[in-house]
């Protein structure tokens, strides 16, 4: 079995979710958490995780939509296919002028994943010293989603608990990535699409799809000089451990 995740299977970016989910299984991908980002997408999240067998999710307040009303109540009765808390956390990319009402969502969500002992998935962009700063506040675990930093970066995250989420990204060309992945343990990270963005090599610019996990798993292999098959299994126990409430 393979999990893709992190991905956006939502109404937004696919007019037809299940004929996604079936190819993702045709090519081996059983089961997938599905990342929301807002109240909108939190809402569809829940309910299709209801509706697929193979659909788990996590739910929160992207940094992005920092300004948008968000119901915190949805979290008091989460359904149990909701594994965790996300995608939540920082983004400094297009400027700092909502700084602070960032920070504030994003410990706001840590204190409710402490709560709930629920893991959290994070989103940093150009915000890696802020990011590590307020987990350290926090008594959380989770996952750098599309993790993409030095291997100093990676290892401060290690240390702290964190896995690392590798996507389509480690395919391109110019990444320095694969080589930050050569130096650690197979043990520190997941597999995730980040769909329908980010699609690897050879669909690179195109919509990418949770049937792709294998593609990046095949890469890491090669790259890794590691048989594909112990790449999945090792990601896949990872994936088990971190997000205990997957079937």
């Amino acid at each position: 079995m393979l999990t893709d995740t992190h991905c956006h299977v939502l109404k937004e970016y696919y007019d037809d979710k299940k004929s996604i989910l079936d190819n993702a299984k045709e090519h081996g991908v059983l089961r997938i958490i599905n990342a929301s980002y807002n109240m909108a997408s939190s809402l569809e999240v829940m309910k299709d995780v209801k509706k697929y067998d193979n659909v788990y999710g996590v739910v929160g307040l992207h940094p992005e939509n920092c300004l948008e009303e968000f119901d915190y109540k949805i979290f008091d009765n989460l359904p149990s296919k909701i594994v965790g808390i996300g995608e939540i956390g920082l983004d400094y990319h297009y400027g700092k002028e909502n700084k602070n009402e960032q920070i504030a969502i994003f410990e706001r969500q840590l204190v409710i994943a402490e709560r709930l002992n629920l893991p959290v998935v994070i989103h940093s962009r150009d915000a890696t010293l802020d990011t590590i700063e307020i987990l350290k506040r926090h008594k959380v675990k989770g996952v750098i989603h599309s993790f993409s930093g030095s291997y100093e970066t990676a290892c401060i995250y290690m240390k702290m608990g964190f896995l690392l989420g590798v996507n389509g990204v480690v395919t391109f060309k110019n990444c320095n990535l694969k080589d930050v992945l050569a130096k650690i343990p197979l043990g520190n990270i997941i597999l995730e699409t980040d769909s329908p963005y980010l699609a690897p090599v050879p669909y690179r610019g195109k919509i990418n799809s949770s049937k792709n996990i294998p593609i990046i798993a095949e890469f890491l292999a090669k790259e890794l000089e590691q048989n594909v098959n112990s790449i999945e299994k090792i990601t896949e126990e990872n994936t088990k451990s971190l997000f205990t409430r997957l079937k």
